[in-house]
Order: C-alpha cells, then structure tokens, then sequence
C-alpha cells in the first residue's frame, strides 16, 4: 500500500480530485491531509470526504518539527503540495528526497517564486500578453517552485482572455495531470 499525504492552504479542490481519483485504488492510501489554515475549505472537504485533516501554525511546522515528526511516523511515500503556500523547510526535504512534490499554476520558470501563487500567476500571465499558460508539477527543495520539473502541460492564452480564463484553463490541467503523474510516480 502506499502512502499519500497532502498539504493545502486553501479551498482544497486539487485534494478532493486527488482523493476521488484515488478513491478505488486499493494499493494507494489518502493517509491525511495537512492545512497550515484554521479558516481553509479544505478542512470541510476532508469532513465530506473522510480524510483526516490535521491544521497546524508555524511552531510546529518550522520550529519544533512537530509535522515532520507526524510524517515519520505515518511514513508517506509520496508527499503532495496541492495549494500549499509555506516554504517547506530544509529538514522536511532532506527527510523525503525526491518525495516531496508541487503543483504550480504556470510554466516554470516564468512566474514562480515567494507570491505568485493563485490570481497573482493568471493576472501576470495576462498582463505581460503571454500566448500560453500551463502547470508545472516539480520536486520540492529549499526554495520556492525551484525543484527538478517533473511534467509541464500547457493551454493557449488568447488576447480576449482574462485572468479568471486563464485561471480556468489551468484548473482544468490541474485536475487532469496532477493525479495522473501522482500515479505514475507511485508507479501505481
């Protein structure tokens, strides 16, 4: 059985189309889902869908390493951002080499880094005219949306697009390779 466990800091629509996705794999386990949010939807979509949901703050992720502690012992083997704003510390990465993944709302290496997550990505892909947009789904190391790129998958930007079209397009891309390249690296 492997062991999947995800973090999310907002609505948590990548994690539900991940646990669905997985929901008739019997060799995949949803083992718990992260939020560093007390207020984030995605404690509600875990209720719904019977996942645990663990919330946590800042002492706990980056001081005293009480959630890497929590991952020893559930020992994932894959750990999945899935709208997770944080930096993850350098314990967390040296722990899972190669175990830890993300998604980004953009082709990397344009528009990444500490802020552009969500709208801010969309509105600067329409206002420097790009004509596409896309994911990148890459391995988490020390800084942000800098690890190695596992898969890129892109969708065209037309002039008439706005942010919330791109926004559109790349949530469609999301739903439909981030579960899959979850399973391919499983090698489920």
């Amino acid at each position: 059985m492997k062991k999947i466990v995800l973090f999310a800091s907002g609505s948590g629509s990548n994690v539900e189309n991940i646990v669905k996705y997985f929901k008739e794999n019997q060799k995949v386990e949803i083992s718990k889902v992260y939020t560093n949010n007390p207020n984030a939807y995605v404690i509600e979509r875990c209720k719904t869908l019977g996942v645990p949901c663990q919330i946590f703050g800042r002492k706990e992720f980056r001081e005293n390493l009480a959630v890497l502690n929590d991952l020893n012992a559930i020992q994932p083997d894959l750990i999945v951002l899935a709208g997770f704003l944080w930096l993850v510390p350098s314990a967390y990465v040296e722990a899972y080499p190669d175990k830890i993944i993300n998604i980004h709302p953009a082709l990397l290496p344009n528009y990444g880094g500490k802020g552009m997550f969500g709208s801010h990505v969309h509105e600067s892909v329409v206002a420097n005219n790009e004509s596409e947009s896309g994911i990148t789904i890459h391995f988490v190391n020390e800084k942000y949306d800098d690890g190695n790129v596992i898969r890129q998958e892109k969708c065209k930007v037309v002039d008439t697009d706005t942010a919330d079209d791109v926004a559109n397009k790349v949530h469609d891309l999301e739903y439909k390779y981030f579960p899959i390249t979850i399973k391919e690296l499983l090698n489920v």
